[in-house]
């Protein structure tokens, strides 16, 4: 009883059903964790707080300053939710902060040519969507975004498919069993959760030997 007594003060995950957002293209392959979140900022338990520092060595100068060049100091790329970018993105350290990063800055999604595993499992874990597509499609979004003001994607996890008002479309394919984790807003606690009575059911009948117990009392 203990155990699902923590469970239930989790805060659930937003479902990813259908989203349609301003793309901000980041036009970088091999984009790592280090570089998403340095790790002078690790410094939070909570999930919250990371994004002012989501890309800081490249938003920043050597000497503070906010680097105008960069994307994500563009004004057309302001409130962006929707991340578009070369290959093997999340690379690198398993820092689940980077996930949590993007997340808190506003993105969504991101879209790629291929990601990272372990970004992928963290994603996952987050309710954060890595679609992956060709990296000729990547680079027509790319494109896209960089040359049409405002350019805009809706991501559509109930049909697998990426699309915007100029005709484009792009399906792309993805676990089953993390389609259905996303648009739920399940992650493995809300999974196991799901089976909450046959667990009461369980531990109703293997109760705890009272020197455990008295540890919770």
């Amino acid at each position: 009883m203990f155990a699902i007594g923590v469970f239930t003060k989790r805060v659930d995950m937003e479902p990813f059903r259908v989203h349609t957002g301003l793309v901000a293209p980041l036009d970088r392959a091999n984009v790592d964790t280090d570089q998403i979140i340095p790790k002078q900022f690790l410094k939070r338990i909570e999930k919250t707080g990371f994004g002012e520092f989501l890309f800081h060595d490249w938003r920043r100068t050597a000497s503070g300053d906010k680097d105008n060049s960069f994307v994500l100091n563009q004004p057309r790329y302001d409130k962006a939710t929707v991340l578009v970018a070369g290959k093997n993105f999340g690379c690198g350290s398993s820092r689940e902060h980077a996930v949590w990063a993007l997340a808190d800055f506003g993105f969504r999604a991101v879209i790629a040519p291929s990601f990272a595993d372990i970004f992928s499992n963290n994603s996952v874990k987050n309710g954060f969507l890595n679609v992956t597509l060709a990296e000729e499609e990547v680079n027509e979004l790319l494109r896209r975004a960089q040359t049409n003001d405002a350019y805009q994607l809706t991501v559509d996890l109930e049909n697998c498919e990426v699309g915007d008002s100029q005709g484009l479309r792009s399906r792309f394919t993805i676990d089953p069993f993390v389609r259905q984790c996303l648009l739920e807003g399940l992650d493995e606690i809300g999974l196991t959760l799901q089976h909450q009575a046959e667990i009461d059911t369980y531990e109703a009948s293997h109760p705890l030997p009272v020197s455990i117990r008295e540890l919770f009392s």
